[in-house]
C-alpha cells in the first residue's frame, strides 16, 4: 500500500471520529425522560427523598440522568414494576435525576447511570436474592445481599423488586 492510500485512510478515520464526538455531544437526546407511572415519586430535592424513605418501609432508587440511553431504555421497565408492585407506605419507587439533585447521588456513592438502590427503613440496605450471583452490573455485599444494580440489568432489577414486593403485607396489595 502506498503512502497516498494511507493518508487516505488516517482521514477517513480521523473524519469517522470527529463526526462520532459531535454527534454524541449535539444530538444525544437530552429531553427529560417522560414517566408514565403515577407511582413514581420524582424527587427534585434531598427532602423529598428524606421525606419518602422516613415514611415508607422498602423503597427503590433509580439514579439516572436525562441523556443517559441505558437510563432511557430501563424507564419503562422501571414504570411497570412501580405499577405493578408499589404500596403506599411498604413499597415505593423514586427517581433521582443525577443531574439535578447532585447532592444525593454524591451522598449514596453513585457514578454509573443508571443506578438502582434499595433502602429499608431510611438507609441503604442490601436484598437477599435466592441464586444472584456478582456480575459487573450486580453490586453484592459481602453476605451475598444485592446492594445495588448498575445499568439497565432488567432481569436484575425485577429479581430484586419481586423479593420486596413479597414482604407487603397481603392486605395492603
Amino acid at each position: 500500500m502506498n503512502t497516498s492510500n494511507m493518508e487516505t485512510i488516517y482521514y477517513i478515520l480521523i473524519a469517522f471520529l470527529i463526526f462520532s464526538v459531535i454527534k454524541s455531544i449535539f444530538f444525544t437526546d437530552r429531553s427529560p425522560i417522560p414517566e408514565t407511572s403515577g407511582n413514581v415519586y420524582k424527587i427534585a430535592e434531598t427532602a423529598e427523598l428524606r421525606g419518602l424513605l422516613s415514611s415508607t418501609t422498602h423503597v427503590v432508587v433509580d439514579f439516572y440522568a436525562d441523556w443517559c440511553p441505558p437510563c432511557r431504555a430501563i424507564a419503562p421497565i422501571f414504570s411497570k414494576l412501580a405499577d405493578d408492585h408499589a404500596s403506599k407506605g411498604h413499597l415505593a419507587f423514586a427517581k433521582v435525576n443525577v443531574d439535578h439533585v447532585k447532592d444525593v447521588a454524591s451522598q449514596y456513592g453513585v457514578t454509573a447511570m443508571p443506578t438502582f438502590m434499595f433502602f429499608q427503613n431510611g438507609v441503604p440496605k442490601g436484598v437477599a436474592v435466592e441464586g444472584m450471583r456478582s456480575r459487573p452490573s450486580v453490586g453484592l455485599s459481602d453476605d451475598g445481599l444485592v446492594e445495588k444494580v448498575r445499568g439497565a440489568d432488567k432481569a436484575a432489577l425485577e429479581a430484586v423488586v419481586k423479593v420486596l414486593a413479597r414482604s407487603v403485607p397481603l392486605a395492603e396489595k
